[in-house]
């Protein structure tokens, strides 16, 4: 069965961006497109009238809203819409178990706050079972980074960022666009050292040239499958948030990996997601991997 393209929609401009931006990939990808809208009725313990039909009458506009928004532009992407009824961060995590990906809106806070991805969006992030694209909202949500390159990052060794270099692979093929893979790396501290790394580093002819090493291995068999992809290597000394964020400026998306752990208080994003997640201007993809 065909996985689509799924967006969680909740009547604001950012999450109308974010629909907005899931039905263009689902056409550059040919997939369908999912919106869906969360409304649990749950009524309150405060003496106000709490009209039940009333509220699931406007839980169905903003569905129907987001719905003719992206079907008035993208007439040849087939479009399902449904009103769970559930809450958000569980409907969407549901609905990620059967997605090719969720696509989220956040919103703008300006240079120093950043963005942030709303009450539901890291939890989303942090614990779903498909990748991520937090959206930013833009006028209207166009999306003024299209034509710009694809930047992905890519750590550990091969096995490791499998998952993420496929999805950045799909993405630069389904544009047409170049793909930057960024590697950054730090020199490690004296109690790191040892005898099998050094000699690893003293072979590939010092520690930089091994990453370089390390990255066009990760990359070969993915320039094999997507031989009409062009890749950029980007090998930099420097923390992975920062060095992401300062090649990213230009990019219409930027991917990471998020490794899946298992842990009693929850999924976490990872330090350089994190910092993509808030503070780079284009969509950022969250890969989860194991």
């Amino acid at each position: 069965m065909t996985r689509a393209i799924v967006t969680g929609v909740d009547g604001s401009p950012e999450s109308l961006a974010a629909a907005d931006w899931a039905a263009r990939e689902a056409a550059l990808r040919g997939l369908p497109l999912r919106i869906v809208h969360a409304w649990l009725w749950q009524p309150l313990d405060v003496p106000i009238v709490q009209d039940k039909e009333e509220q699931g009458q406007s839980a169905h506009t903003i569905l129907r809203a987001a719905e003719t928004h992206v079907v008035s532009r993208y007439p040849d992407v087939p479009v399902t819409a449904e009103v769970v009824s559930d809450t958000a961060v569980s409907a969407l995590l549901s609905e990620a178990q059967r997605a090719n990906m969720l696509v989220l809106g956040s919103r703008g806070y300006g240079a120093i706050a950043g963005f942030l991805l709303g009450s539901y969006g890291q939890q989303v992030i942090a614990a779903s079972s498909c990748p991520v694209v937090s959206v930013r909202a833009r006028d209207g949500g166009a999306d003024k980074t299209a034509g710009g390159e694809i930047v992905v990052g890519q750590q550990g060794d091969a096995d490791d960022s499998d998952h993420v270099l496929q999805f950045a692979f799909e993405a630069a093929a389904a544009r047409g666009a170049t793909l930057r893979a960024v590697r950054a790396w730090s020199l490690p501290p004296i109690f790191a050292y040892s005898p099998g790394s050094m000699r690893l580093a003293d072979e590939a002819g010092g520690l930089e040239p091994f990453e370089k090493k390390t990255l066009e291995h990760a990359l070969k068999p993915w320039r094999e499958k997507y031989p009409t992809v062009t890749v950029t290597p980007h090998v930099e000394l420097g923390s992975a948030g920062q060095v992401l964020l300062s090649v990213a400026t230009r990019a219409q998306l930027l991917i990471l990996g998020r490794q899946v752990r298992r842990s009693p208080i929850g999924g976490r994003i990872g330090s350089a997601a994190h910092a993509a997640l808030h503070h780079a201007t284009c969509p950022v993809a969250v890969v989860p991997h194991p």
